[in-house]
């Protein structure tokens, strides 16, 4: 059984890139942030009492599990109703600002140049793009073999499939991303 200090840090490790993994699949932000919280709180309630070697990947699981739930109701949603908002830009003048989306890394501004950043940020802006791009079951089993870094077992495990759609979606997720990279001339 995990101790509540054990469920503490392991919930303070995942945050972040839960986020960004949610962020990925839903493609809103705040609905990211409430998939995550949701993830979190259910973790903490229902499997507490498991063992801290099984809430990496129980967790995986209760995020992707709300991941598809939210696909879900928002096609239901989007089926049925059409919101004035989701045709207009927020800024009062209808324009797009794309550099308030983005952060630069804080760790990496004192060891690298100006440029090295320039480039490194475009790259992995081309990159998240490309990703979120990808088909959801492509995008989801990528993230989390390369993202979360769990073995192809616990990645079929999460997605509740085999671990051979696992290796399928991931090669496919890898070589698109690669072609489209390399289209856009990184090697």
């Amino acid at each position: 059984m995990a101790t509540a200090r054990e469920l503490d840090e392991f919930l303070a490790s995942i945050d972040k890139r839960a986020f960004l993994r949610a962020a990925f699949s839903t493609r809103d932000d705040d609905a990211a942030m409430d998939l995550v919280q949701e993830a979190m709180i259910s973790l903490a309630t229902k499997y507490a009492d498991k063992p801290r070697e099984e809430l990496p990947l129980l967790f995986q699981r209760i995020l992707t599990n709300a991941i598809l739930d939210w696909h879900r109701k928002r096609k239901v949603r989007t089926a049925l109703f059409s919101n004035l908002s989701d045709f207009e830009s927020s800024d009062p003048e209808g324009e797009f600002d794309l550099l308030e989306t983005l952060e630069l890394e804080a760790l990496s501004e004192h060891l690298e140049s100006a440029e090295t950043q320039v480039q490194r940020m475009q790259i992995l802006t081309h990159l998240e793009t490309e990703i979120s791009r990808l088909p959801a079951r492509q995008r989801e089993a990528f993230l989390l073999r390369y993202w979360e870094e769990l073995d192809v077992a616990e990645t079929a495990q999460a997605m509740g499939c085999s671990q051979g759609s696992v290796k399928t979606h991931c090669s496919r997720a890898i070589h698109a991303l690669a072609r489209v990279l390399k289209a856009q001339g990184y090697s």
